[in-house]
């Protein structure tokens, strides 16, 4: 490696080295925020249980394709709770401390690795009440987790990004349904498609094509957000 070249890889190193732990701090003020207010994610955990406990004493016996469907939505309008709150309940003067100490790209990174990460907990406990209240047709249940983390991860980076773009117009919750609407028709069609392979007792043919676009869906998503952020910031 040529001598002068070193200058340059160890300035690199040492900018990604202080990304991750802008990252990691922003990160850690999530989690910190989030246990100060305990009672935003409790309610969120209650309207959940109570949306699956609606759904047990409405439904008598219900088809494995209804079981499905139910659970998603289920766990969309969860989401919806769950992540709005991720730029809305941000006030003018914490906008302006996070402008003056992180890069926009570092800020809106921590949001959507804090939001997967909420979203997989609440997808975990969904499944077990969702189960445990209405007898599961699941055969392939490691499948379904799977496909359930996927489903997260995709709600948390649509939303996410959303609420930025909602926050900065009179900080409307409804807008940011509204906006996410395009994006998340096509993943919910395409998890609901996913989830009924975990109904087989046996898996013949794997749904690469459907895994890989949900995936594709995913990157646009991310890429949306490194893009488009950095201008929401600036106004």
């Amino acid at each position: 490696m040529p001598a002068a070249s070193l200058p340059l890889l160890s300035g690199s190193l040492t900018i990604f080295v202080a990304m991750l732990k802008a990252i990691g701090s922003l990160f850690m003020k999530e989690v910190r925020l989030e246990w100060r207010q305990r009672y935003a994610l409790s309610g969120i955990l209650l309207y959940l249980g109570a949306t699956v406990f609606l759904i047990y004493i409405s439904f008598v016996e219900m088809k494995p394709e209804t079981w499905l469907t139910l659970f998603w939505i289920v766990l969309l309008f969860t989401a919806v709770n769950a992540v709005a709150k991720s730029f809305i309940q941000e006030h003018r003067g914490r906008f302006l401390y996070y402008y003056s100490i992180a890069h926009p790209r570092w800020v809106i990174v921590a949001k959507l690795l804090y939001n997967c990460a909420v979203m997989m907990v609440i997808g975990i406990v969904g499944v077990f009440l969702y189960s445990t209240m209405n007898a599961s047709p699941i055969e392939q249940r490691g499948y379904f987790m799977a496909i359930v983390i996927l489903g997260c991860i995709s709600f948390a980076l649509s939303f996410t990004m959303m609420s930025a773009i909602a926050a900065k117009a009179s900080q409307n919750v409804a807008l940011m349904a509204i906006l996410s609407l395009p994006f998340i028709l096509p993943v919910l069609l395409l998890l609901i498609k996913l989830s009924q392979f975990a109904l087989l007792i046996h898996i013949e043919i794997f749904p690469w094509r459907d895994l890989l676009l949900l995936l594709s869906l995913d990157v646009i998503m991310v890429a949306l957000a490194l893009i488009l952020f950095p201008y929401l910031w600036r106004d």
